[in-house]
């Protein structure tokens, strides 16, 4: 595995404006995968500058994917205003189709940490992609009542002590789902996973890593 670049700032057309982001290009040239991956709520605080979302960046680079974070629409620099999670899915909808068709014909994944996890699990039931990972998904909050799931690899993570996503709930949801996901709850962890976050990179990679070929 490649150590990852330095990241490269660009901004992306969307929906309701330009979309701040940044784009991980691994060592390895070509890379052999490209995902996007989606920050948590941004009227909480939450960026592409998250360190959980950083550190999905960081896993997928150094499985050699080229990662791309974005600011949805009305965070930092980013035009727009935020929608309740609908602006949001087309926003990253539209990054989807710009990654797609800057690195036509390599795996495409999809990743998101909280918000961001329930925005990417939408857009992964919305479009075709080869995996997902969703870490601490906000699911009842802003993908309930999903008709159909992702139909690729899939992993979700979240922590035992999580304090703002109940895990009990997602064990509930994820039970509901035929065939489902792949849940791993990390004993101890918290929503922010402070403290646990080269373990959760790992898993990451352990799983992308097996399911990339």
């Amino acid at each position: 595995m490649s150590k990852p670049a330095t990241s490269q700032k660009l901004t992306i057309s969307g929906p309701a404006g330009q979309l701040e982001a940044l784009l991980d290009v691994p060592a390895a040239a070509p890379p052999r995968g490209a995902v996007v991956v989606c920050h948590p709520h941004p009227q909480h605080g939450g960026t592409m500058h998250n360190k959980v979302a950083h550190t999905l960046a960081r896993a997928f680079s150094r499985a050699d994917f080229a990662a791309l974070r974005f600011n949805f629409r009305g965070t930092e620099g980013s035009e727009g205003k935020y929608d309740d999670g609908n602006g949001e899915l087309d926003d990253a909808l539209a990054v989807i189709e710009w990654m797609r068709d800057e690195h036509p014909g390599l795996a495409f994944w999809v990743a998101g940490f909280s918000f961001g996890a329930a925005i990417a699990v939408r857009a992964a039931a919305a479009v075709q992609v080869d995996g997902l990972v969703s870490v601490a998904p906000a699911i009842y909050r802003f993908a309930a009542g999903l008709k159909t799931q992702p139909a690729c690899p899939w992993l979700v993570v979240q922590g035992d002590d999580d304090e703002l996503v109940d895990v009990e709930e997602t064990i509930d949801w994820i039970n509901g789902l035929e065939p489902g996901p792949e849940l791993l709850v990390m004993q101890g962890v918290e929503h922010f996973f402070h403290g646990n976050l080269v373990q959760l990179r790992e898993v990451i990679i352990n799983f992308v890593e097996k399911h990339s070929g």
